[in-house]
């Protein structure tokens, strides 16, 4: 196994204003320097509190700046199974959720997002009808969504069909959760970069009475009782010298989502999955390329592009699922001032933006609609505390 370094961290982007931490008690402290933790504390920031964002390594360094740049709306599931598993209210509020986060996104990202919309392809008739019915659930209940029978070369020989969601992106994933992190300094939280916090200060850290944990696929490494519910998982991404021909230039994602790409302006395929060639490897925190899963992405390159170009970059990122494939977002059972966001289940660029400013506002004392269907008492019924607040 092979650990290395992701083509968006690479790129260059706007630096993140850093001020040396002030003396004296903070009123949260955010661990974790992704999309969620900026988000959160720009939101904190911005409603008068006294924030401080920590991240161990540096602002975009975990899977924030690793995936494969796709800003889509709705959850992890499609609408039509998250109305039948959550009730249609339910999966209307989180996909009106993701909508609105995709417009605060381009409000903020500027020039690092592309909102091209992507497609969602049917790699064979099973697959076919299933996004048939989801195309159809999103109609009923009134959200944009087109079906397109006949797909252009060389989309046409590999696959049966696809649905086009026009307002879904492309970003630069790194470059733009620097620009959050920006606009939270801006606002007055403090960016801690290159400072681990330990499982141990969880509760006591920097007198703060509140403390946010927003690491995603590593969030049990600080909270060990969320183990069950946030399951670690190795996601692998390449990129390939820029191609002359521009094919891919929107994201593109078939197999239920095994299988995604997009092409760069520049020409570049980043391409990314196939984990289910082998789940079990795959299920870790080890933030490593494999030769096996390499190389299955590798026969995917080939087969969109009839070749195999140069391949300049291999990387992998790490993301939290969880049973339900819903987020947390809320308070942790049996911490007192104790939060947690995360466990996106693949879908954290924009469900990342949301949960961060929900659990923002939260602590601010709002009560949005959305905080009891991420709220984490749902997985934890043992607590015997039921929802962790009222809304």
């Amino acid at each position: 196994m092979t650990a290395t370094t992701s083509f968006w961290l690479e790129q260059p982007s706007e630096p993140v204003s850093h001020r040396p931490p002030a003396p004296g008690a903070v009123d949260v402290v955010v661990v974790g320097g992704g999309v969620t933790g900026c988000s959160c504390a720009l939101t904190l920031a911005e409603g008068g509190l006294r924030v401080r964002l920590y991240d161990a390594r540096a602002v975009a360094g975990g899977a924030s700046g690793r995936n494969g740049g796709f800003a889509l709306r709705g959850g992890a599931g499609p609408y039509d199974e998250a109305r039948a598993a959550h009730g249609p209210e339910r999966a209307r509020l989180l996909w009106e959720l993701s909508e609105r986060a995709l417009d605060r996104l381009e409000d903020l990202a500027g020039d690092a997002l592309r909102r091209v919309g992507s497609l969602r392809l049917a790699a064979d008739r099973a697959e076919r009808e299933a996004l048939e019915r989801e195309c159809e659930a999103l109609r009923e209940d009134g959200f944009e969504v087109a079906w397109i029978d006949e797909l252009r070369p060389p989309l046409d020989r590999l696959f049966a069909g696809a649905v086009c969601h026009p307002r879904d992106g492309a970003i630069e994933p790194a470059r733009w959760v620097r620009r959050l992190a920006a606009h939270a300094a801006r606002a007055g939280a403090e960016i801690v970069e290159s400072r681990k916090v330990e499982a141990a200060e969880v509760d006591d850290i920097d007198g703060a009475p509140v403390v946010v944990i927003a690491t995603d696929g590593l969030t049990a490494e600080l909270l060990p009782e969320l183990a069950p519910f946030v399951r670690a998982v190795r996601g692998q991404v390449l990129v390939t010298e820029p191609l002359t021909e521009q094919l891919y230039g929107r994201p593109h994602y078939a197999r239920h989502g095994f299988d995604y790409w997009q092409q760069l302006a520049d020409g570049r395929l980043v391409l990314g999955g196939r984990r289910d060639a082998s789940f079990a490897t795959e299920s870790t925190a080890v933030e490593e390329t494999t030769p096996l899963i390499q190389a299955e992405l590798d026969g995917l390159v080939a087969r969109l592009l009839g070749r195999l170009p140069e391949v300049t970059h291999r990387w992998a990122g790490i993301w939290g699922e969880t049973p339900d494939r819903l987020p947390l977002a809320g308070p942790v059972p049996g911490r007192q001032g104790v939060w947690v966001a995360g466990g996106y289940s693949g879908h954290g660029n924009v469900l990342g933006l949301a949960c961060g400013d929900l659990v923002g506002q939260v602590i601010l004392g709002a009560t949005p609609p959305e905080a009891l269907l991420f709220d984490p008492a749902r997985l934890l019924p043992a607590t015997g505390t039921g929802h962790s607040w009222e809304v």
